[in-house]
């Protein structure tokens, strides 16, 4: 997106997407190693609660599809995050006119 990232803000020594869009590069196989011939974008698509209620984003590489989860970071575009984690509700596995009583008919 062109924001400028730095380590300033995130809240950890360790910086792996963009506070402004949540993007990520496809850099890694393993966290850290830097041996992933791909280098593509990594789109953020979903987030999920880690153990003691930790968010981490869900990033897809936008060329091979591999998935991976990153920590989110403490100065992360908060009505991204919170977009992401409505996606589900937005868009339910059923029609929403069939709900009826609470529950899927």
């Amino acid at each position: 997106c062109g924001t400028r990232v730095s380590w300033e803000g995130a809240g950890s020594a360790h910086r792996n997407h963009c506070p402004n869009c949540l993007y990520s590069l496809h850099l890694d196989l393993e966290p850290g190693d830097r041996a992933a011939d791909c280098g593509a974008l990594m789109e953020p698509v979903a987030l999920w609660v880690r153990k003691k209620g930790e968010w981490a984003l869900i990033h897809r590489c936008l060329d091979c599809g591999v998935l991976s989860s990153n920590r989110i970071a403490a100065d992360d575009n908060p009505a991204l995050l919170l977009s992401l984690a409505a996606r589900p509700l937005a868009a339910p596995p059923f029609p929403l006119d069939r709900l009826i009583d609470g529950e899927a008919t």
